[in-house]
């Protein structure tokens, strides 16, 4: 048996192989892989175990670029901001609703996961224990800490050590500290800035490149899972499409329903008439930069925002506004505790839901960006780096459908924020979308 699952080893990454030269998309040829792990694990059994130190390596290197891609994306996101001048009445304002907004979208995300409970049942118990393990289990039952230590943790002594030790939280501290810092030095602090851009873009080719691996590295960790576990693992998985999803047109109806009714004052079907272009398009791309030119038009041809607001507001809401990533980062944080066994204190989802926020607005530029955001909230509240990939590398396969919702979701959060800011600074044009203009 060993003999023939290194020849169904071979054989399939030859196939692999041969579907990313035909041009097959990254997310297709990891779902390729998914399949063919998964029909590996379950004809061979334990068996399929063998090839784990495949998807070990993996893991490895996803491991080894999680710090640099919080640190120079959230720095560059901030440095994307411009000049600090622009933070006046319509920054402020725009930014500040965006954040309300993204604060609401985890706590729904975690509402949906608690109520569908897509992680129970899933065992991850093969999941070998180590001193690495050994350690966070004892850094998660230590003395409890009170809410201001709490807060004061998140302000790191040392950054470089908070990067040693992984520590996310600090890490995303002290970026959008450093990137507010390149912004307020001006001319000084530009050279360093561009530093950090073109840092940021060499880790996010060099992301690329990693990420090509994964059709490889899922297929052999789907091997291993499905050959110790069976079926029973993937009826999960459509428990948590339903639950971001649901969650999503939640968000959409209640939020941003309110903001372009109750704020705006805009009648939100016409608001949502207005907007299907560049709601298809987010669909269609998966992609919020994508789709900015379409959501341009549509805010000033369809919804009536002037130029002006929607040229600013628009473009930074697909930087910073990542409500359906921060949706799915609640959604996926819940799962992982419940498919691990943790019981969650009131803390551990209050960090759970500053981690996920804060770690969303750096989401925008990341190729498969949630992969990796979800694999730092989670390692923010008691689950291991090594079951945190686990996790993600099973729902990975998956992640163009969820994505297309989440950008949706987005899109749609550009919008309204575009749409409710126009009010306020005066720039809404109410005879375009009740279609009265000439």
């Amino acid at each position: 048996m060993v003999y023939v699952f290194w020849g169904v080893l071979a054989g399939a990454f030859v196939l692999l192989f041969a579907l990313g030269r035909m041009g097959l998309p990254l997310w297709a040829r990891v779902m390729a892989g998914l399949v063919l792990g998964g029909v590996t694990g379950l004809m061979l059994g334990d068996v399929a175990g063998i090839g784990k130190p495949i998807g070990d390596g993996f893991i490895k290197l996803i491991r080894m670029l999680i710090v640099p891609l919080i640190v120079t994306t959230l720095t560059s996101g901030m440095i994307a901001l411009g000049d600090p001048k622009r933070l006046g009445s319509l920054g402020i304002r725009t930014i500040g609703l965006y954040l309300f907004t993204t604060s609401i979208a985890v706590f729904i995300g975690i509402g949906m996961a608690i109520v569908f409970n897509p992680g129970q049942g899933v065992d991850y118990s093969s999941v070998s224990e180590t001193s690495a393990i050994t350690e966070r289990l004892e850094k998660a039952n230590a003395a409890q800490r009170t809410a201001v230590q709490q807060i004061l943790d998140v302000i790191p002594a040392n950054p470089v050590a908070a990067m040693a030790n992984g520590d996310i939280l600090p890490i995303i501290f002290f970026s959008i500290l450093l990137g507010i810092g390149i912004l307020a030095a001006g001319e000084k602090g530009q050279k360093f800035g561009e530093v950090v851009e073109s840092a940021a873009e060499a880790v996010l080719k060099l992301t690329g490149g990693v990420m090509a691996l994964a059709p490889y590295g899922v297929f052999a960790l789907m091997a291993w899972v499905l050959g110790t576990q069976g079926l029973s693992v993937l009826v999960n998985l459509g428990k948590l499409a339903i639950a971001l999803y649901l969650a999503c047109f939640i968000h959409i109806l209640v939020v941003y329903g309110g903001l372009v009714s109750l704020i705006a004052r805009v009648n939100f079907p016409k608001f949502i008439r207005g907007m299907l272009d560049a709601i298809a398009t987010a669909y269609s791309t998966a992609s919020s930069s994508a789709t900015l030119p379409v959501t341009i038009k549509d805010l000033t041809q369809n919804i009536g925002v002037g130029r002006a607001v929607a040229g600013s507001v628009a473009p930074l809401g697909a930087t910073i506004n990542m409500d359906g990533t921060s949706i799915y980062l609640g959604i996926v944080s819940l799962f992982a505790a419940q498919a691990v066994g943790l019981d969650l204190s009131a803390a551990d989802y209050v960090a759970i839901a500053v981690t996920a926020t804060a770690a969303s607005i750096g989401a925008a530029g990341i190729p498969s960006a949630s992969l990796f955001l979800a694999i730092a909230v989670l390692t923010s509240f008691g689950v291991t780096t090594e079951q945190a990939i686990l996790i993600i590398a099973l729902i990975f396969p998956f992640d163009r459908l969820l994505d297309m919702m989440r950008t949706v979701t987005n899109v749609t959060g550009d919008a309204a924020v575009a749409t409710t800011v126009g009010r306020w600074e005066g720039e809404l044009d109410d005879t375009v979308w009740k279609g009265e203009k000439a």
